[in-house]
């Protein structure tokens, strides 16, 4: 179930009790006259199913509720209610499968800002890396994508594309690219003090690394793998299943390919540093590519789902003959 605060002026408050009345799926509405201040004006509560949620969102704009008040929704973990049930089972649909877009929309716009703390945990994602794979260390590479904070304008980059908003889809753009330029620049000078201190040198990356070679080898594998977990990646943030993100950022190679790279070009090793920019490359293409399909998928899913169901509930009964 979705929780609902409505800050609404007098004068539109029967128009909205009326809309959140009629709206299947919605129950335990409470109105509060007088007790909002800023806007002046009334106080609406109500709960709706989730898989009632999006469209009676995009209702409350059209009416302009989010112009002249406010709307605020609360994912709730526990509702005990005969109510809720009867909301629940009456809304087409299903609630796992549902996406609310407004909320995904701004979720990723939050993750897709490009701020001095997104490229700080970036940098440092990567400069963690280029140690795992100047030690040929599996571990630090594993941790170094658990790091990183490049799904958030990936999935950006995706959600701006189904939902035609090209706004966010610079917005995220910028957030990439400049997010994983200024890493790599930190990281070729983080490789460079390192080697003024010998911690790194040039044998270190010319060396043979069984465990990390991978960032600057891609091949289809790399592809395939970035496609599987732009998918994972896209239905947890549809299902609210925040979990699953950090199962995703440990299996694709992005930050350690961006770490690879800038080692590499800060010695002047241009072959590892091509084959890692095309490692960067087919992970970032396999995951916007799956993120998008996915998305459109779960649109048409949802659309069709709730066609028919509604289809079955508005079915008049069969008529029965006698002979």
């Amino acid at each position: 179930m979705l929780h609902l605060r409505l800050l609404v002026p007098a004068e539109h408050t029967d128009e909205v009790t009326s809309l959140l009345e009629r709206t299947v799926g919605t129950t335990h509405l409470v109105v509060l006259p007088g007790v909002a201040r800023d806007p002046v004006g009334d106080m609406v509560l109500c709960d709706v199913a989730r898989e009632a949620g999006d469209e009676l969102i995009a209702a409350l704009r059209r009416l302009g509720v989010d112009t002249y008040g406010s709307i605020t929704v609360e994912n709730m973990d526990l509702t005990l209610s005969t109510r809720a049930d009867r909301a629940e089972e009456a809304a087409p649909g299903e609630g796992a499968d549902a996406v609310l877009w407004e909320e995904l929309v701004e979720a990723t716009h939050d993750d897709s800002t490009f701020s001095v703390t997104y490229v700080a945990f970036l940098a440092v994602a990567t400069m963690l890396a280029a140690c795992g794979v100047m030690l040929d260390n599996a571990i630090l590479i594993v941790g170094a994508m658990a790091v990183g904070p490049e799904f958030g304008p990936l999935a950006g980059i995706s959600t701006a594309l189904v939902q035609r908003a090209p706004r966010l889809v610079w917005r995220s753009l910028w957030a990439l690219i400049g997010g994983f330029a200024a890493a790599m620049a930190l990281t070729a000078g983080f490789a460079w003090l390192m080697d003024v201190f010998g911690l790194f040198n040039v044998g270190m990356i010319e060396a043979d690394r069984p465990n990390t070679a991978f960032v600057w080898q891609p091949d289809w594998m790399s592809f395939v793998v970035a496609f599987l977990a732009g998918i994972a990646g896209t239905l947890s943030l549809t299902s609210a299943k925040s979990g699953a993100l950090i199962g995703v950022a440990i299996s694709v190679t992005t930050v350690p390919a961006a770490a690879n790279a800038a080692v590499a070009f800060s010695y002047r090793d241009y072959s590892q540093m091509t084959g890692s920019v095309q490692q960067l490359l087919a992970n970032l293409g396999g995951i916007v590519l799956a993120g998008t399909l996915t998305l459109l998928a779960q649109k048409a899913l949802w659309r069709t789902t709730r066609h028919h169901q509604r289809a079955a509930h508005t079915r008049p009964p069969a008529r029965s003959t006698q002979a």
